[in-house]
C-alpha cells in the first residue's frame, strides 16, 4: 500500500467510524421514539421500521451502476446529506407523514453508505491488505455503534421529546461530518482487483447484471450471504430477543446486556481472529462460523428448553450473542474482501452493492419469519436455526470449489510476490578459455 492510498484509508476509516457513532445514537430507540414520544402508536413505529428497509430495498439496485460510473465519492457525498437530513427531520417529525419520510431518506441514505464507503475501501486498498482493511472497518463500526448507544442510554428521556430530537440532531451532524471528511480524501484506484481473477476479462466485456449473474462464484455467494444475515442478523432484535423474553423468561434489560456482549467480542476478539483468518482459506472460515453459529442456537436452545436454574439460562442466552460476535469477527475480513476479490476491475460497485441488496433482503425477510416463531414456536426456532448455522457450513465448503486459490486464500498471492523478489539470480557460466 503506498502512502497516498494509506492516508486515504485512515481518512474513509475515520469518517465511517464516526457515522456508526451518530446511527449508534438513534436505532437502538426509533421504536420507543415514534410509537411512545411522539405518540403515534406501535402500528406506525412497525411501519417507520418497514420503511426504513424498503427504502434500501429500492435505492440500492441502481446504486452499483452509479458507483461504477461515477465513482463512489459523489455517491457516498449524496447518500450522507440524504442521510442528515432524514435524521434532521426525524428529530422534529410529529405526525404520520412526517416520520415515514424521515424513515424512506434516512434508510436509503444509510444503505446507499455502504457500498459506496466499500467501493471505496477496495480503491484504497490491494488483495494483500484488503482483508485487515474490512476488518478495521467493521472493528470501528461497531466501536461506533456501541459507544454512541452507550451515551445516547445517557441522553434520551422518554418524557422530554427534546432530548431525543437532539440524538437524532447529533446523527445529523455525523453523517455531514462524514461527507466533510471524505472529500478531503484523494483515491488513488487501486489496480490489483483484476488480479484475483484473470477471467474476469470476459465478464468486464460483457458488462452489467447479466455479468453478475453468470459469476457462479459470486452467485453462491450471494446465496450464503443471504443465509449469513437470515440467521444472525435478521434474528437479534426480532425473533431472538422475542425467545428471550418468552421462552428464557429474561428481563427486557438483559437484551441490552447481551448485545454489549457481543458488541465486546467483537471489539476484543477481531484483530487477534484476524491473525487467524488471514492464514486460512475464506471458505473454510466461513464454515467455521457456521458450526460457532449452530452451537451458539444450542445454547439458546438450552437457556429456553433446558431446566436449569434462570442464572444458568440467562449466563446461557447471553454466551449466544457472544458466539454470534465471535463468528461476526471471523466474517468481517472475509466476506465482504471476497465480494471485492470476485468482482471485474469495472463492476466493484455494482458487486458491493448486489451484496448489501441481499444483506437488506434478509433482514427484511429474517424479523418477519423470526419474530413469530421465537415468540411462540421455541423448539421448532431453535432447530430451524441449528438447522440453517450447519447449512451456513455446506454452503462454504461448496463455495470453496469455485473459488481460485488466491481467492480463496489472499495471502498466496504476497507468498508468490515475496519468492519472485527473493528469487536468486542464477550464476554465470564461467567463459570459455
Amino acid at each position: 500500500m503506498t502512502r497516498a492510498m494509506g492516508a486515504a484509508m485512515r481518512r474513509i476509516q475515520t469518517g465511517n467510524a464516526l457515522s456508526a457513532f451518530g446511527l449508534g445514537f438513534t436505532v437502538p430507540y426509533l421504536y420507543v421514539y415514534v410509537a411512545q414520544v411522539r405518540d403515534l402508536g406501535a402500528a406506525t413505529a412497525g411501519i417507520v421500521l418497514a420503511v426504513f428497509a424498503m427504502a434500501a430495498l429500492v435505492a440500492l439496485p441502481f446504486t452499483g451502476r452509479i458507483i461504477d460510473r461515477r465513482g463512489p465519492l459523489p455517491v457516498l457525498l449524496g447518500a450522507a446529506v440524504l442521510a442528515s437530513a432524514g435524521a434532521a427531520s426525524m428529530g422534529l417529525a410529529g405526525s404520520v407523514p412526517a416520520v415515514v419520510l424521515s424513515a424512506a431518506l434516512l434508510g436509503a441514505g444509510t444503505a446507499v453508505m455502504q457500498p459506496a464507503l466499500a467501493t471505496m475501501i477496495v480503491w484504497c486498498s490491494d488483495t494483500s491488505t484488503r482483508t485487515r482493511a474490512f476488518a478495521t472497518q467493521f472493528f470501528l463500526q461497531n466501536l461506533g455503534l456501541g459507544i454512541g448507544g452507550l451515551i445516547g442510554g445517557h441522553i434520551v428521556d422518554e418524557s422530554r421529546p427534546g432530548s431525543f430530537t437532539l440524538l437524532f440532531g447529533i446523527e445529523a451532524v455525523m453523517f455531514l461530518v462524514l461527507a466533510g471528511i471524505v472529500c478531503s480524501v484523494r483515491l488513488p484506484r487501486a489496480l490489483s482487483i483484476k488480479d484475483a481473477m484473470p477471467e474476469n476479462t470476459e465478464a468486464k466485456a460483457k458488462g452489467g447484471m447479466r455479468a453478475l449473474l453468470g459469476n457462479r462464484a459470486m452467485v453462491q455467494l450471494c446465496v450464503l450471504g443471504f443465509v449469513l444475515f437470515f440467521a444472525c442478523y435478521g434474528q437479534f432484535e426480532s425473533g431472538l430477543a422475542a425467545y428471550g423474553t418468552e421462552a428464557v423468561g429474561i428481563e427486557p434489560s438483559t437484551l441490552g446486556t447481551a448485545l454489549a456482549a457481543n458488541t465486546a467480542v467483537i471489539v476484543v476478539a477481531q484483530f487477534v481472529v484476524l491473525r487467524f483468518v488471514e492464514r486460512r482459506r475464506r471458505s473454510r472460515v466461513i464454515a467455521a462460523v457456521g458450526l460457532i453459529w449452530a452451537v451458539a442456537w444450542i445454547a439458546a436452545g438450552y437457556a429456553g428448553l433446558g431446566h436449569g436454574s434462570q442464572a444458568m439460562a440467562t449466563a446461557a442466552f447471553i454466551s449466544t450473542y457472544a458466539l454470534f460476535g465471535l463468528g461476526e469477527a471471523m466474517l468481517s475480513p472475509t466476506v465482504a474482501p471476497l465480494v471485492a476479490d470476485l468482482a471485474p476491475e469495472s463492476m466493484v460497485g455494482q458487486y458491493n452493492a448486489a451484496f448489501a441488496l441481499v444483506k437488506q433482503l434478509a433482514l427484511a425477510v429474517g424479523p418477519a419469519v423470526g419474530g413469530p416463531m421465537g415468540a411462540a414456536l421455541h423448539g421448532p426456532y431453535i432447530a430451524t436455526f441449528v438447522l440453517f448455522s450447519l447449512g451456513i457450513t455446506v454452503l462454504a465448503l461448496r463455495l470453496g470449489k469455485q473459488l481460485t486459490p488466491v481467492q480463496n486464500q489472499p495471502s498466496l498471492a504476497a507468498k508468490s510476490r515475496v519468492v519472485a523478489q527473493h528469487k536468486p539470480a542464477e550464476r554465470a557460466e564461467p567463459a570459455a578459455v
